[in-house]
């Protein structure tokens, strides 16, 4: 059974009719448990309205979004923060960190804001951290580590919860090389050695080509999708094929200038 699965997504924008700007139009993807999934998809395609709608920060107009078995657009209030602490995992491209708390107690967030024991806490955040390799960082505050420790602190705290889907939006848009390659070796390693499922929003198709699948927005649809099934440097160049002919398509479509 999918942990996620989004039937027919429309999002219009605005009231009136000659206004009205229809950012999703009937977007229909699954996601099977353990699965780490990327969409990609030129500026203006829908990826980021999307995102939105699957992290509970935006409702679709029509169709339906079902996460671990819960409609998510159902739910509105206390209702859907409750969901989204407890259900959803995210890693945004900012870190977002808070710079008067230890990486330790960034961390330590979720389960705190849902009242877990302090013994269970301790013990998670020690585990979570150690699995990231975050051990000797713990007592540390953002502004002492590198970006790419305060990202993969971001992902402990995204995962230390246990959520059904950890939301990642351009994870390794202000990392260096080194850095980024490192957190989507991490990401790599939940999903093949932890079983964490991943969903990844981003424009680079190196990071891209460390997933199982990768959806392709077009105009608010799903253009296309990329199944690996070999090595990620032949996957990769096949998601830079399909962009380059994403990108043919937009150059086709669009206006001519009088």
């Amino acid at each position: 059974m999918p942990i996620l699965t989004a039937n027919r997504l429309v999002k219009v924008y605005g009231g009136e009719p000659g206004a009205q700007v229809r950012a999703l139009d009937g977007v229909d993807f699954a996601i099977e448990p353990g699965e780490f999934v990327a969409i990609m998809g030129p500026s203006g395609s829908g990826k980021t309205t999307l995102l939105n709608i699957l992290a509970g920060l935006d409702k679709p107009t029509g169709g339906q979004l079902v996460v671990d078995g819960q409609s998510v657009e159902t739910l509105s209030g206390d209702a859907l923060a409750l969901f989204r602490r407890r259900k959803l995992g995210f890693v945004f491209q900012d870190f977002n960190l808070l710079d008067t708390l230890t990486l330790a107690e960034n961390v330590a967030l979720p389960l705190t804001l849902d009242k877990y024991p302090a013994r269970e806490v301790h013990k998670r955040v020690e585990d979570v951290m150690a699995r990231l390799g975050l051990q000797e960082s713990q007592r540390r505050y953002p502004y002492e580590v590198s970006g790419g420790q305060q990202q993969r602190a971001a992902v402990a705290r995204a995962i230390v919860h246990q959520p059904a889907i950890v939301l990642a939006d351009e994870p390794t848009g202000n990392l260096d090389s080194a850095s980024a390659r490192t957190l989507l070796e991490t990401f790599s390693s939940l999903h093949e050695s932890h079983g964490t499922t991943l969903l990844m929003v981003t424009h680079d198709a190196l990071a891209a080509s460390y997933s199982d699948r990768v959806f392709f927005i077009q105009d608010g649809k799903v253009y296309s999708r990329l199944d690996r099934d070999g090595p990620r440097e032949s996957f990769f160049q096949e998601i830079l094929h399909t962009l380059s002919v994403l990108e043919v398509k937009c150059h086709d479509i669009r206006p001519t200038r009088p």
